[in-house]
């Protein structure tokens, strides 16, 4: 999409929740803590007919003692590039101050349209201030609005939509596969992305909780088309004090829902824990594709032929019974050992999530089973299952017909899914069966 406005400023002017209004919906967090926005953060919004994207953007600073300065500016130029149109966001409270002054000279280079958007006006008085930012010398009218209760955007969005093309695609991700990569703190996620891309999409440091919001980013590769989720690591929620982290963790977990397959990463030195299960156990509920990438295998010294067995082996074993059809994949992100391989699996898991199976395999593979070895008589009734057939949703799921549904019992029912697994390829992927009377 060529409609582009950017969402630039200093930090703490409400960037964010204009972004929230602009996309309508709390995609970005908002805190009256400055720097919380760190990465470039996408969403879609709308006006008079027309569809833009909109990115929302860190705050702006130099001379500051904060470690992430200097990424969050590489982060903001990135945007002003992409950008055709640029809202450049001030504080009506504040008044200007030297830092807008030395955003507004960078602006001014540019050849783009820059609109001074001063926010939080709040009052007649308010209004009457924001007359001061004519001062930073930008050719452009001052639109005052109140980010927080919506007031002045309508007219800013009348002014900014004359400098976009028409389109008629409203959200250019709509249908496209997503893949989610979530894991604890620190095992490796953003610099997977980056990896991916060959460019650093997301600010990466050794700092747990680097990540705050859920960054998508479209990729395609292997003749496919989907989007990458990179999300803030979810502790549990015992170890979360702060504000900014209970919404990452939040963001973290609306982006497991929203996705197809969850690459669920884990650090190969701290080993397979209570949190990844946890996070194993939340994907399985929602039906997702799941996938377990082992993350900084070369940091594990000493390796030998049965390491990586070993390894998986413990890791099964805890998943269980129930949980036995995730595949495992082992990569070092540093090193770009077999990270491309992960993806290829991811794709894999997806292709899994969507296969349907004729009736007539279906039938010719499970009645066959079911003959060898039928379900077992209860109360002196013999159960009869004389049909299969897949049913029409998201995720693979299938109906037994029989006689008695309600006597077939749940190791009857990991038989037929095992049995499903080994017949057709559903490796990743949750499978949902029901018992249907005939």
């Amino acid at each position: 999409m060529s409609n582009i406005l950017a969402i630039t400023g200093r930090p703490n002017v409400g960037k964010s929740t204009l972004f929230n209004r602009l996309v309508e919906r709390k995609k970005a967090i908002m805190d009256d803590e400055s720097g919380v926005t760190r990465d470039r953060h996408y969403g879609f919004g709308q006006w008079n007919g027309k569809y833009f994207t909109v990115i929302d953007t860190g705050g702006y600073v130099t001379g500051s003692d904060d470690i992430f300065e200097e990424a969050i500016r590489d982060q903001v130029k990135l945007a002003l590039d992409e950008a055709s149109v640029i809202l450049f966001m001030v504080d009506c409270h504040d008044g200007m101050t030297d830092m807008d002054k030395d955003f507004a000279n960078i602006l001014r280079e540019l050849k783009k349209p820059v609109f001074v958007v001063a926010n939080k006006a709040d009052n007649p008085d308010l209004t009457l201030m924001s007359n001061e930012f004519y001062g930073l010398g930008l050719e452009s009218d001052i639109h005052v609005i109140a980010s927080t209760s919506g007031s002045g955007t309508g007219d800013l969005l009348d002014a900014v939509v004359e400098h976009f093309e028409d389109s008629d695609v409203e959200n250019p991700e709509e249908g496209v596969p997503r893949i989610s990569i979530l894991g604890r703190p620190n095992a490796g996620k953003s610099s997977f992305l980056n990896a991916l891309l060959g460019k650093d999409r997301s600010i990466v440091t050794d700092i747990a909780g680097t990540t705050r919001d859920a960054i998508n980013t479209r990729y395609k590769l292997f003749g496919k088309d989907f989007i990458l989720t990179d999300t803030a690591g979810i502790r549990k929620k015992a170890k979360v004090k702060e504000d900014i982290e209970f919404y990452s963790v939040l963001r973290a977990i609306q982006s497991l829902q929203d996705s197809d397959v969850c690459i669920v990463m884990i650090d190969a030195e701290r080993g397979f824990e209570a949190q990844d299960m946890n996070i194993i156990t939340l994907a399985d509920k929602y039906k997702k594709g799941i996938m377990i990438m082992v993350n900084k295998w070369d940091l594990i010294k000493d390796k030998d032929n049965k390491t990586t067995d070993n390894f998986k082996k413990e890791i099964q074993e805890k998943l269980g019974n129930p949980l036995s059809y995730i595949p495992i994949i082992f990569t070092s992100v540093t090193e770009k050992q077999r990270i491309f391989q992960a993806i290829e699996l991811a794709i894999e898991v997806n292709t899994n999530r969507t296969r349907r199976i004729t009736t007539s395999e279906l039938n010719d593979a499970m009645l066959s089973e079911i003959e060898h070895y039928p379900p077992p008589a209860l109360k002196g009734k013999h159960i009869k299952i004389k049909y299969v057939t897949q049913l029409p949703t998201r995720t693979p799921s299938f109906a037994f017909f029989c006689n008695l549904p309600q006597y077939i019992k749940e190791p009857y029912e990991r038989f037929l899914t095992n049995k499903l697994r080994s017949h057709f390829d559903f490796r990743g992927v949750p499978i949902k069966i029901y018992f249907r009377q005939k």
